[in-house]
């Protein structure tokens, strides 16, 4: 494959620059803008362990499901209008790309404030449903209260960056988040340590550090590269928010089933651990753990998957068929090196991280090595499912898409939490993990694989509908 044909002048660099250094460009900061968001969480985790306790890390976990319904909101709006952005670029359609950009951060702005809304108003509903206990719910009811009031502003931020990473300035995608990340360490040192304010001074520590991501992320769309944004635009525009939706359902399903599944998941715990010696909160505490963990590997998975999403686009809507095989096979490449690396760390170093998330007992140690070393077992290859999704998704192939993103979470792990732990006990809630990882990795590859032999041979050759 040749990567630098001859360039008409004006010529999008997406279309002809070396797809690895232009994995290097978007993928890089985008991994570190969604690891920023997964440090607003793990700075929480790390300080109310060592301040509040197991309690406190218990009560994070039973929060985390609104970052999780947070993430989806973002992702349907963000990867949708960044989609519908680059595609409409690449086929030279300024139009479509101005409605597309208008339309989702309408959206964003919507959903942020009827989601932070519907959180403070039912709180603690939400808080039972999501596996709380009555000892956690004393700890988890003031941390949410106050992050319920960031959650707007996260989905914006993350919604947003990812319309500046298609906009080309993935750097100043990850410099907005950065900059909230080191307030929300700073914040949670200063309202912990030295104000005493406990849980709640963590969760005031990670409100304030998202509010000035969003105020940094709304500072660029005052000077998009592409074209100006003008206040006609912010507006649901006619036919483009189905549009829209349809481009970003694969990933917002993909995390609304996470959030499912982690609420599931909770209950689990919960209700199967008070048969065993470790009890409800153990379980409940470790998992916490475990998912801002988790977190960390699926920010630089997903976080690579999103980053290749220009390329993916831009180079589908160009008709450059071989540029596009070659970004999905170098984004492989790169996701199994952080795949394997996260699992040797998992599997060797199991107590070591978890004593980094504060202190416990003998009994919450050994449960912790228990879960990172069973239900992390498949880390060496779970990252190929979301950067799966993302090529199908990126390129218009939604039906694709939205089968690998079930795949992993309603088809499998769902339903095997569901009938596992009525036969293995607290041992099924664990296997149903990896279980669930194998099968959708296996399915993500067998797709793409189709896919690849259904593309034009020749660069340029009409593809058809991309609807898939």
């Amino acid at each position: 494959m040749n990567d630098a044909p001859a360039i008409s002048q004006g010529e999008n660099p997406l279309g002809y620059a070396p797809i690895i250094s232009l994995i290097r460009k978007f993928a890089l900061p985008s991994i570190i803008s969604m690891l920023v968001t997964a440090v607003y969480n793990i700075t929480d985790q790390i300080f109310i362990g060592h301040v509040v306790g197991m309690l406190g890390n218990a009560a994070t976990n039973v929060s985390f499901p609104m970052v999780t319904c947070t993430a989806a909101l973002s992702q349907l709006v963000g990867i949708g209008a960044a989609s519908g952005f680059n595609l409409s670029m690449g086929r030279r359609n300024e139009e479509d790309a101005r409605a597309f950009v208008g339309t989702g951060l309408f959206l964003a702005v919507v959903l942020g404030l009827g989601l932070g809304t519907v959180v403070v108003l039912l709180r603690t509903p939400i808080l039972l449903l999501c596996g709380a206990t009555e000892t956690v719910l004393p700890y988890a009811q003031p941390y949410l209260g106050i992050t319920a009031y960031g959650l707007p502003f996260l989905l914006f931020t993350t919604a947003g960056s990812m319309l500046i990473r298609a906009d080309g300035s993935p750097s100043y995608s990850m410099f907005c988040m950065v900059s909230g990340a080191v307030v929300n360490v700073v914040l949670d040192w200063m309202f912990m340590f030295v104000f005493h304010w406990g849980i709640q001074g963590a969760a005031a520590a990670t409100v304030a550090g998202q509010v000035l991501s969003c105020l940094l992320c709304l500072r660029y769309f005052t000077r998009f590269r592409a074209f100006p944004i003008r206040r006609s635009m912010l507006r649901p525009h006619k036919g483009y928010v189905g549009r829209l939706t349809r481009l970003g359902i694969p990933n917002f399903l993909n995390q609304s089933m996470m959030m499912i599944v982690n609420i599931t998941l909770n209950n689990a715990l919960a209700h199967y651990g008070a048969a065993t010696v470790y009890g409800s909160d153990i379980p409940l505490a470790v998992s916490g753990v475990v998912a801002k963990l988790n977190s960390i590997l699926i920010a630089c998975t997903a976080g690579l998957g999103s980053g290749c999403q220009p390329i993916f686009s831009f180079n589908m809507g160009a008709g450059k068929y071989s540029r596009l095989r070659e970004a999905y096979r170098q984004g492989l490449k790169v996701v199994m090196c952080v795949n394997l690396t996260a699992f040797f760390v998992f599997q060797c170093f199991p107590r070591q991280i978890t004593a980094i998330f504060g202190t416990g007992s003998e009994l919450y140690y050994q449960f912790a090595e228990q879960y990172l070393r069973i239900y992390m077992m498949m880390t060496c290859i779970m990252g190929i499912q979301p950067l799966t999704v993302n090529y199908f998704t990126s390129t218009g192939h939604v039906k694709q898409g939205t089968i690998i993103t079930l795949s992993r979470q309603a088809f499998t792990r769902l339903p095997m939490l569901l009938i596992l732990p009525p036969f293995l006990g607290l041992d099924g809630v664990l296997i149903a993990g990896p279980a669930a990882d194998f099968l959708a990795v296996a399915l993500s590859l067998w797709m793409v694989r189709r896919s690849f032999r259904r593309l034009p041979k020749t660069d340029r050759e009409p593809l058809g509908a991309a609807s898939g």
